[in-house]
């Protein structure tokens, strides 16, 4: 699974699970290109990934404005002239029902996890074309199955998901592979900053115990080795398919 020599934009790279991927691959060898939006926070991660690699750019950008999708194409291929793997990781989550759900939360969840997705995997796809490379994207278990109070959410994934399986038909024939993973529960800071207070939180994740198959919820690291998976050579005839790294909880119906 090396990816030496392999041009690599990882967005969401400041916190999370795009973090996590970004240490990873950079203990990989892969030319790291990191997008995020808080630039302490980015170059932390940056920090992180010099201690394995010195083959990082730094990107502050957000995915969602236009100028900025570009700007992180044509610096990514003005430093390492090509791109052989676009994961995309960035995303938000936001609690509500059909009933308290705004359009302007409905609309920021889905700039962010879908739009944004959408075009820079446009702008991508020319140099993935050239490198015979692969795309990553970052869905959730809220894409394959249907939980309350998460709708826009929810909705957002599934059209992740989607998105992957019809791009992923429409370049299989110029050998570009794209595939997404579906996390269950992961300890991270998403759903705090999605509204969720510390006690909620730890309520939540206890309740986790019971959800999960495994009897848990996940680490960053454990969804960072399935998406180096799925973005490796180690996957050359996947390609179209959500992979779960969820303990189980796809397979369940808690009650």
């Amino acid at each position: 699974m090396s990816f030496a020599g392999k041009s690599v934009i990882v967005t969401g790279a400041s916190s999370g699970i795009g973090r996590a991927t970004a240490e990873h691959l950079a203990k990989q060898d892969a030319n790291l290109v990191l997008v995020g939006r808080n630039e302490e926070q980015l170059q932390n991660t940056v920090d992180l990934c010099l201690k394995a690699t010195q083959n990082v750019l730094k990107i502050v950008a957000d995915v969602c404005i236009e100028a900025d999708a570009e700007r992180i194409i044509q610096e990514t291929i003005a430093k390492f002239a090509k791109l052989d793997v676009l994961i995309n990781s960035a995303g938000i989550i936001g609690s509500g029902t059909i009933e308290t759900t705004t359009l302007d939360q409905y609309d920021r969840i889905m700039n962010v996890n879908v739009r944004a997705i959408f075009r820079l995997t446009q702008l991508a796809v020319p140099h993935l074309i050239a490198s015979k490379g692969n795309i990553v994207n970052l869905s959730s278990v809220c894409g394959i199955r249907s939980f309350p109070n998460v709708l826009a959410y929810n909705m957002s994934k599934t059209a992740v998901d989607q998105f992957t399986n019809c791009v992923a038909l429409e370049l299989a024939d110029k050998g570009v592979r794209v595939n997404s993973v579906c996390p269950g529960v992961i300890e991270t800071e998403l759903h705090k900053r999605g509204g969720m207070d510390q006690e909620a939180y730890a309520r939540f994740l206890e309740h986790c115990k019971k959800t999960h198959a495994l009897g848990r919820a996940g680490n960053v690291e454990e969804v960072a080795a399935a998406i180096a998976f799925l973005a490796s050579d180690a996957s050359s005839f996947i390609t179209g398919v959500q992979l779960p790294v969820d303990g189980g909880r796809h397979a369940m119906c808690p009650r």
